[in-house]
């Protein structure tokens, strides 16, 4: 198995972190990998913001009044309240891990606000893009002994956190950093019989 493939094979995400600090460089070479990704008609619609010590601090501040807000009943997202444990979780995960990485799309909006069709499409292909440029980041820190988790549950916090952000780019999510303080096994994965149809 080459390199690379072996990498995607051994990642997994990671939910308990070392108090170690990460290489400035390490981040840098993490972030170029990002930034190397695939995006529709090259428009590059994202964005990394990089949070330690006490600036991270402040960052999780926000998304705790957002989940404190979600908690007493007042949310956009009233079919997902399930959740709000889960997103609770998070919060503490990103507590512990050294290095959030923030990732906006800067072509789109609040998910909360209404798009007409050709913005709605446009903003799935660059979703689709900052797939891409995520999923090179949590490799490239795999190759760098690095543990990663991808969050979504910072949309429970979505107002607070793009206001602390002082931003109207859309917030897609955030990367957990640091060096792992576990080796998790792999998670089930469905067979390629039941996901996988070939009409050739």
């Amino acid at each position: 198995m080459n390199k690379g493939i072996c990498s995607i094979h051994k990642r997994r995400s990671i939910r308990k972190y070392q108090n170690r600090s990460i290489p400035r460089e390490f981040i840098e070479e993490i972030l170029n990998a990002g930034r190397a990704a695939p995006s529709a008609k090259n428009r590059q619609p994202w964005k990394y913001i990089v949070f330690g010590g006490t600036y991270k601090k402040e960052l999780l501040r926000a998304m705790e009044v957002g989940l404190e807000r979600e908690e007493r009943g007042i949310t956009d997202l009233p079919k997902s309240s399930y959740g709000i444990p889960d997103a609770k979780n998070t919060l503490r995960i990103m507590q512990e891990a050294p290095i959030i990485i923030v990732v906006l799309n800067t072509n789109a909006k609040s998910p909360f606000l209404p798009v007409d069709h050709d913005e709605r499409v446009s903003e799935i292909c660059d979703t689709l893009s900052i797939g891409a440029s995520i999923e090179n980041m949590l490799l490239a820190a795999e190759e760098l002994g690095l543990g990663t988790l991808w969050i979504a549950n910072t949309c429970f916090a979505y107002k607070e956190l793009t206001s602390y952000l002082n931003t109207e780019a859309q917030l897609v999510g955030a990367i957990a950093m640091g060096y792992a303080d576990e080796n998790p096994p792999q998670r089930p994965r469905k067979q390629l019989e039941e996901i996988v149809e070939y009409r050739w």
